[in-house]
């Protein structure tokens, strides 16, 4: 029997008991599932760097309005799907001050999380022309997204844009959209889980070719003004957190209040779409819906279905926080910059003992540091990797489930990794590179 730092066997015996075929290619969720089983079966702490789940308190200015709100008696009051206008109008000026792009509050939507801000963009998104099929995915990226997409049995399209930078984004891009099967594309920037930062330029051409191909750009926000190369934490002045907003019109922003406000808990996002969207009338939506005003199906066809709106007190909260940044009373980006230094102290232990980074460049710089990071191990593909780090007490997940061509890598969160954990991260690396550098093929 194998000597590791988790017991082998009972480690084993769990992961063939989950039922889950290729534990390195699980989803989030079932990983995070195993891995609590682990833990409590074996005693034995991971470092736990499978879910991209905030490591930083909320600010107290939420927890106050939250408690006050509720203390007024919202708790016994449905909200409005559309949300409460006080908060509506805050996410209007975050907007106007953090992008500079004017959004009318009407189209500022609170949603259960950004996720379920995907699920009605694409409820509505993708049924606007009956000739239509679904979403291109600029990949990697989140894998709930393209889970909603299967549930909703809408095809999807995907490619792995790290090798489409600069000016072969707009050749790649055309070639899927000039097939008119199109309705919406969808990207996060920063991206989750490669961190690359897509610039200007890319955002331009995905912009003109929304113009030219009547797509409806679904832009994921989740890691708001993260990359930390560049300071956007001043309120109306740039640089501007860059967006597909300033070359287009045909857009819906999603933007979470989970990482870059660290509300996590209170699932409480946002979806912004823009004023010539919600407006817009597309006939093919009267077959689902009862008009065929796409901010009307919004709100009334899918939010309502979904939801019925969001925790009342929870956009209270919400609300708090925005007035304050838009204030300049709380910087939010300062908050967590700390992110980004503890994926600098990851990034050095990995490469110390083995690893390296698969996604490394952003165009011709290095990629960031923020909310992940990705890295491989030689003689591994992703899949192995993860399974044979749950024997370390090492957690990730496979860049397999992103939809990366780089096969070979996984992604580490550092969210929930402490630096006081930084020297046991580094004792189960070393004797994981101890254990697998001359004898690397034994465990593919």
């Amino acid at each position: 029997m194998r000597n590791t730092p988790v017991d082998y066997q009972l480690a084993k015996n769990i992961i063939e008991g989950s039922g889950i075929s290729k534990i390195g290619t699980a989803s989030i969720r079932e990983l995070v599932k195993v891995v609590n089983l682990i833990e409590e079966k074996s005693g034995l702490k991971f470092i736990r760097m499978e879910m991209g789940v905030p490591g930083l308190e909320p600010a107290e200015i939420a927890i106050k309005a939250e408690i006050e709100a509720l203390r007024n008696g919202v708790a016994s009051k449905y909200p409005m799907i559309e949300g409460v206008q006080v908060l509506k109008n805050e996410i209007s000026r975050f907007i106007k001050l953090f992008l500079n792009v004017n959004v009318n509050p009407e189209g500022c939507i609170p949603t259960v999380g950004s996720v379920m801000g995907s699920m009605a963009a694409f409820l509505i998104g993708n049924r606007t022309d009956r000739n239509k099929e679904g979403t291109l995915f600029l990949d990697p990226g989140f894998p709930v997204h393209k889970q909603q997409s299967l549930f909703l049995g809408h095809p999807y399209r995907s490619f792995d844009i790290f090798d489409y930078r600069g000016d072969k984004l707009k050749r790649k891009l055309e070639s899927y959209l000039e097939s008119g099967k199109v309705s919406t594309i969808l990207y996060s920037n920063p991206n989750n889980p490669s961190w690359i930062c897509l610039t200007e330029n890319e955002l331009e051409i995905i912009g003109q070719l929304a113009e030219k191909y009547d797509v409806i750009v679904i832009e994921d926000l989740a890691y708001f003004a993260m990359d930390f190369r560049v300071d956007m934490s001043v309120p109306g002045k740039a640089p501007f957190q860059p967006t597909v907003a300033k070359f287009t019109d045909k857009y819906i922003i999603l933007i979470s209040s989970s990482k870059c406000f660290s509300y996590a808990g209170q699932r409480v996002g946002m979806m912004v779409v823009s004023d010539k969207v919600f407006h817009r009338s597309f006939p093919d939506l009267k077959r689902y819906f009862t008009s065929d005003k796409f901010g009307h199906s919004l709100i009334f066809g899918a939010l309502y279905a979904l939801s019925a709106g969001v925790c009342h007190s929870a956009q209270y909260g919400l609300a708090a926080i925005l007035k304050a940044v838009n204030d300049g009373r709380y910087n939010f980006v300062n908050t967590v910059r700390e992110y980004g230094r503890m994926a600098r102290m990851m990034k050095d232990l990995f490469l110390k003992y083995g690893f390296h980074i698969v996604y490394d460049k952003d165009l011709d710089i290095p990629v960031a540091d923020g909310f992940y990071f990705t890295v491989a191990y030689p003689g591994f593909n992703g899949a192995d990797l993860i399974e044979e780090l749950l024997f370390y007490g090492v957690s990730a997940i496979s860049l397999d489930i992103t939809g990366s061509k780089r096969t070979e890598g996984i992604r580490a969160c550092v969210s929930q990794v402490s630096e006081d954990q930084m020297p046991v991260l580094e004792e189960r690396l070393k004797r994981f590179n101890k254990d697998h550098a001359v004898k690397e093929n034994n465990f593919k």
